[in-house]
């Protein structure tokens, strides 16, 4: 018969194995779990609101909660795109139909003076006659379209994995607001921590995903009106329309809302407003462009209830370390390290008093329900009740 020590590390390496197994299995859908507990975590007010409105239907609550999350991610970014793909279809055709009735020289007269003077020079340097332009033009049109054919289906296939991840993402919510408060109780319950600990590291995350979110949002808001009034004062066409795409490229760190007041100003160079291409230009890069390490930092400090600098680095080093993502998982794993330290100080620091002995007269080791609730409440240590 396996002694009781032998028996444990068997038990200990079962439980590592299923540890890894459940990383295996989880590990496809692990960006979609973990932006679904972010919302879960941050919409968890709404959804209760809901559910005392329909009597406690925590499922209906739950669906009109996911179905508002689709509506607010579909509508804008299908309009933009049915917007985007409509213009692009229309100048191809313009491009198309000239080159076809007029030739390259009919195109470049259409274009603006400042873009047209400098295909006209560059043709003039070319030693290629208009007619062999021309029959280049359109063998380069029918050589690339293999490629464009290649870039097609792969735009394809990365749409319908981000569709995919968002309808795991959308699953995993609704669950989460259904059945939320019964994991957080039966991980609370088997957690190795002391009573209360669990919940307190929780409720951190809880904190910070929120406050990182609502700040990405926020930021997003005030950077799009500050290059909608750049749009204006430049007299930018469809001025609406840049800031809409300014405040969705404004929530990807690796693209940024500047990008789009420089792509402004750059259209309005080469439509011959040069002075308001260069007052775009600062605009984006001085205003719009520092919004983003002004604002975010100072709107996450106030639910992270952090220093502004640990605010900074932690959320330019979770996007170093893990790509968009990171802007939510560094805060919250600094959020992690400081709240085990803060749980350390207070339960097993120096100062805290050690735990009464079994031979005690009079005391007991085991807490309250009061005494639990004050522990994850409040830093400060009290001692066990006496029994009567």
């Amino acid at each position: 018969m396996a002694s009781e020590q032998t028996a444990r590390r068997v038990f200990t390496g079962l439980i590592l194995l299923s540890i890894l197994l459940l990383a295996l299995v989880i590990q496809p859908f692990a960006k979609a779990f973990f932006l679904a507990a972010v919302l879960a975590g941050a919409l968890y007010g709404v959804h209760s609101w809901l559910t005392r409105k329909v009597r406690g239907r925590k499922n209906i609550s739950a669906g009109v909660v996911c179905t508002a999350v689709i509506l607010a991610l579909l509508v804008p970014v299908g309009g933009f795109t049915a917007f985007i793909v409509a213009e692009v279809s229309s100048g191809a055709q313009f491009v198309t139909r000239t080159v076809q009735q007029e030739g390259v020289e009919g195109l470049v007269n259409k274009l603006p003076d400042p873009l047209r003077k400098g295909v006209e020079g560059l043709m003039k340097r070319l030693p290629v006659e208009e007619v062999t332009l021309d029959e280049k033009l359109q063998q380069q049109v029918s050589s690339q379209s293999a490629t464009a054919a290649r870039a097609v289906t792969g735009a394809v296939a990365a749409t319908g994995s981000i569709a995919f991840q968002t309808v795991m993402m959308l699953i995993a919510l609704f669950f989460f607001l259904t059945d939320g408060k019964e994991l957080v109780e039966w991980l609370e319950s088997v957690s190795p921590l002391r009573p209360g600990e669990t919940l307190e590291i929780m409720r951190e995350f809880r904190s910070v995903s929120g406050a990182v979110l609502f700040s990405s949002l926020a930021t997003a808001g005030v950077q799009s009106l500050a290059a909608l009034i750049g749009f204006l004062i430049a007299r930018v066409p469809a001025p609406l329309f840049f800031a809409g795409i300014t405040f969705f490229l404004a929530l990807i760190p690796a693209v940024g809302a500047a990008v789009v007041v420089l792509v402004a100003a750059a259209l309005m160079f080469f439509s011959g407003h040069p002075w308001a291409a260069l007052f775009l230009a600062i605009w984006g890069t001085v205003v719009v462009g520092l919004v983003d390490n002004i604002v975010k930092p100072l709107l996450a400090k106030r639910g992270m209830h952090q220093h502004g600098a640990i605010v900074f680095f932690s959320l330019l080093g979770g996007l170093a370390a893990f790509g968009t993502v990171g802007l939510l998982l560094g805060p919250l794993i600094v959020a992690f390290f400081l709240a085990l330290v803060r749980i350390h100080e207070r339960d097993y620091g120096r100062n805290h008093p050690a735990p009464d002995s079994p031979s005690t007269p009079g005391r007991d080791r085991t807490p309250d329900s009061g005494q639990l609730a004050s522990t994850s409440t409040s830093p400060a240590t009290s001692t066990a009740p006496e029994r009567h």
